[in-house]
């Protein structure tokens, strides 16, 4: 057989550069919500679903403190905060793992749970991540149609085959704010195989007010095949420092714990949170907030002759007519003239809709007051 210079038969010559293994290129890459406008004098960044309260006080001063060791690696197992969430829920601190936002802990799950062969259910207007961690696994994504912009549970169900690994669910969903009361969480998780490890994504679970809800903290505790995450990127107001967690089986947390980084949770980023789960009164403040002006804002937009989608979250999903004039795309980009920034969701399946975070009430306003002069413009 002839040989070149590597010493390689020609079939297994290196290219010349280096290539990601097969199905990378593939995947599309997720796309935050913009942070820059186009015009207005004054800017509001509705487009991430923050929160407008911004962190906890005391959240901001146990970050300041931790200034003075950032030369020390931090605590690889976060046992202050794992002990921190564990009191603030009344869980067992031995059962949770934290990871550099939800987003850390689902990536791990994805590569501790997935493969090639695999395949993993979310729903079709699910988490964009989800996707992408799922084929970053090398395994393949499978969308299961909506119902009324929720979470169908029927449609998950008869996607589910031998091949079905993982099956995220997001509770609320992000970006269409709808939620699955918790019985229906319950017979979607009876009916799954055991060996099939359900993943109840909260990130928005700490703004429900509904009766029927539950984040998933009862099931992830009992059962052997659920793992629930959360996030204190939303209302505890840290996005920009990184911090989740997950709470499940102690032989599903193990293994994850197995291929998590071993400090993927900076020490600033631990202090701030412990402070921030602590601080009740703050979060109360978020609360009622976001109780205030999630009605105001949605009936304030129907009154304008368009359509939302009932949200549980802390942010809307607004519906725009196909017609010229009157786009979702339209709209988006006179309000970014008037410096409002929403977020386009064209990349969930959304071509028609643009999601707004409930912000503070001057912004609530400023978007009422912009899409009241889109939409007399596009009548006139």
């Amino acid at each position: 057989m002839t040989k070149n210079s590597t010493g390689l038969p020609p079939a297994a010559r290196p290219t010349d550069r280096p290539s990601p293994r097969a199905g990378i290129l593939e995947i599309a890459p997720y796309v935050p919500g913009k942070s820059k406008a186009t015009g207005g004098t004054k800017v509001f960044k509705l487009s991430s679903n923050e929160t407008p309260l911004g962190p906890s006080p005391a959240a901001i001063a146990a970050f300041q403190d931790a200034a003075s060791s950032l030369e020390i690696y931090p605590d690889g197992a976060a046992t202050a905060l794992r002990e921190a969430i564990g009191e603030a829920y009344g869980i067992n601190p031995a059962r949770i793992i934290a990871g550099a936002g939800s987003d850390d802990v689902l990536y791990m799950i994805g590569h501790t749970y997935l493969g090639p062969g695999d395949e993993a259910i979310h729903s079709l207007h699910g988490f964009n991540v989800y996707p992408i961690i799922i084929q970053a696994a090398g395994a393949t994504p499978v969308a299961a149609p909506e119902k009324g912009f929720t979470t169908y549970v029927d449609a998950i169900l008869d996607r589910v085959s031998e091949k079905t690994r993982v099956v995220f669910v997001a509770n609320p969903n992000n970006p269409t704010g709808t939620y699955l009361p918790f019985s229906e969480i319950r017979r979607l998780h009876a009916a799954l195989p055991p060996h099939v490890l359900l993943v109840l994504d909260a990130a928005y679970a700490d703004y429900v007010r509904r009766n029927d809800y539950e984040s998933g903290i009862e099931l992830a505790g009992a059962a052997p095949n659920v793992i629930m995450t959360r996030t204190f990127s939303k209302i505890f107001g840290l996005a920009g420092l990184r911090l989740g967690w997950g709470y499940g089986p102690a032989e599903v947390i193990d293994a994850l714990n197995r291929v998590r980084s071993p400090f993927n949770v900076s020490i600033p980023a631990a202090a701030a949170g412990v402070a921030a789960v602590k601080d009740k009164a703050h979060i109360e403040a978020a609360v009622a907030h976001n109780e205030e002006w999630l009605p105001r804002v949605t009936q304030a937009i129907e009154g304008l002759g368009l359509e939302v989608t009932p949200s549980v979250g802390n942010f809307v999903l607004i519906h725009f007519p196909a017609t010229p004039g009157r786009t979702a795309a339209e709209a988006d980009a006179f309000l970014m003239g008037r410096g409002i920034i929403l977020r386009r969701v064209t990349s969930y399946h959304l071509p028609d809709a643009l999601r707004m975070t409930i912000g503070s009430a001057e912004a609530n306003e400023a978007v009422i007051a912009g899409l009241k002069a889109f939409l007399h413009g596009a009548a006139s």
